[in-house]
């Protein structure tokens, strides 16, 4: 899976370039958000920008990636497109997680 991380302003952001995140992805995915989120030291901000489609295992590695980061780190999620806000609001995990409009968004809401 094509990731890469980098902390910036309080947060370590995780940009993922993958266009789907679903059954034939999602353990590469979950091995390397793990592998990526352990060098960080604070809240992690996935930025989902360019992913295009999420299924019920995608879903699921998300999820497992917030419950390992938890309860001393947070989740964050920013750039969903329209397809993957979908599955997020039908889910109601729009509920369970910080989701900002765009990086740039969750950056000035951390730096306010």
């Amino acid at each position: 899976m094509d990731m890469t991380g980098r902390p910036e302003g309080g947060l370590f952001i995780i940009r993922v370039d993958a266009v789907r995140i679903d059954a034939a992805s999602a353990l590469a995915f979950k091995d390397r958000l793990r592998d990526l989120a352990g060098e960080a030291a604070g809240d992690v901000l996935l930025d989902l920008a360019a992913v295009q489609f999420v299924d019920s295992s995608g879903l699921g590695a998300i999820v497992a990636a917030m419950k390992a980061l938890a309860p001393v780190r947070r989740l964050h999620l920013a750039g969903l497109t329209p397809t993957v806000e979908k599955v997020f609001r039908l889910t109601r995990m729009d509920t369970v997680f910080p989701i900002h409009t765009d990086l740039p968004a969750a950056l000035a809401l951390r730096a306010g």
